[in-house]
Parts: structure tokens; sequence; C-alpha cells
């Protein structure tokens, strides 16, 4: 069961998303939301840092919470987050095509990536992600096919992650991220709505078990302008 300030940020990230409260505008104040939602001021705290940390506020000392522009869906770079879960906070309509499901041995590239055989099968996934009728996210994914062998290709258009954690128990513990700047390839092209786009984001995911096994690379490449990758960020001296 997810805590109580996970829920509160989950519901007030829905109502920022769908327009509820506009760039801007003031949230409701700690005392109000503390009464709105029969909880703590420090778990209301706790609800509000997240909402910054992820690019919906800006708290300013004295005034309160202050809702940002949010044409962009923020992406949280410390995290890991699901294309599922993301959808499940936009309040905008969002559908996952598979256009590539098929079982590969890998590359020399992905022998030295993931650290193994050049015998050890691979599943290979290509997903397009669509948010409001854009085709703006290509998913790329190899994952080592031991970790899921039952994986289905109505798994991959759900969730991936649901599948593993909910119905085989696996811990996904963290991940290395690279983001870069690259020209669209053909591919790309092909797949996306990106007319009048010069450039994509990629973002090139190592992705590890609980036990350190790196079972997941992913190439995560993201239309320009409609994703802002968020991060929280702290001065030590």
């Amino acid at each position: 069961m997810k805590n109580k300030y996970i829920l509160i940020y989950d519901e007030l990230a829905k109502e920022i998303s769908s327009g509820l409260y506009q760039s801007q505008e003031l949230l409701p104040s700690e005392s109000e939301l503390t009464e709105k939602y029969s909880v703590s001021r420090e778990t209301i705290r706790k609800a509000l840092k997240l909402l910054s940390e992820h690019g919906y506020i800006q708290r300013i000392q004295g005034k309160g919470s202050v809702v940002l522009e949010i044409d962009k869906v923020n992406f949280p770079i410390s995290g890991l987050v699901s294309f599922k879960e993301l959808a499940g906070k936009l309040g905008q309509r969002a559908s996952t095509s598979v256009t590539a499901f098929e079982t590969i041995l890998p590359t020399p590239f992905l022998e030295k990536t993931l650290d193994i055989d050049s015998r050890e099968p691979l599943w290979n996934i290509s997903r397009v992600r669509e948010i409001d009728g854009e085709r703006i996210i290509l998913d790329k994914d190899v994952i080592l096919k031991r970790t899921a062998p039952e994986l289905t290709k109505e798994i991959c258009a759900s969730s991936i992650y649901e599948y593993l954690e909910d119905s085989l128990s696996l811990t996904i513990s963290f991940a290395k991220k690279e983001i870069t700047v690259e020209e669209p390839t053909a591919e790309d092209r092909e797949l996306l709505d990106l007319e009048g786009f010069s450039t994509i984001v990629v973002v090139r995911n190592y992705v590890y078990l609980d036990n350190a096994l790196l079972f997941q690379y992913t190439e995560s490449r993201h239309r320009t302008d409609k994703f802002r990758f968020v991060d929280f960020a702290r001065r030590n001296r």
C-alpha cells in the first residue's frame, strides 16, 4: 500500500496536469491541504516536496506553492518510472503500440554492455508511446530472457515493470542513465511524429535488479518539445 503522501502527490499531480490548477496559480495552503486530506502537516510537506522535485510546483517562502507550466511531460531523472505509471498521472490519453517483440542473440555491443555470453537469449522489444494522438516516444528494450521467460507481447503493451514486480516478484532496484541529444534515425522518423524536428532526446537506461544483475538496456527516444527532464539537486560544501 502506498504511503499517504504518495497518494496525495498523485492526486495533486493529476489535478495540475488536468488544468484544475493553472500555471502561476497557488495551491491551497498547507493548513487547507492538511484539513482536506485529514493528515499531518508533515505528510503534506512530503507530498509538496515531491511535487517540487518533479517540476509541478515551486515553493516560495512566505507565499506558498506556485504551479509551474506543465505543457511538457515531467520525467524524473533520478527515479525509475514506467510509462503506465507516468500516463496514470498525466490526465491525458496515452497508449502503447508494440512494433517489435522477438528473441535475439546479443550483438557484440550488447555482449559488452550486459556482460553476457554470445549465446544468451534476449528479448528485443520496441514500443511506440502515444500521448493525445501524437507518437512522441520510441522505447527500445533489450531484456535478459531468463528473467522473464514467459513475457508476452500483450504484457509489453501494458507494463513490463508491473509484470516483473507483481507477477514475478522481482525487485527493480536502480539504474544508470545517460541523456544525449541526437539526430533522428530513419526508424525514429518512420515510427514517431517528427515532422519539423531535427533532434531528439535519447535516454539510455541500464537497469539492475536488487541482486545487482544488469537485466535491461533501454533506449528511450523522445520528441524534444514534449518533455522536461527534472531532478532535485543539493549543493554540498
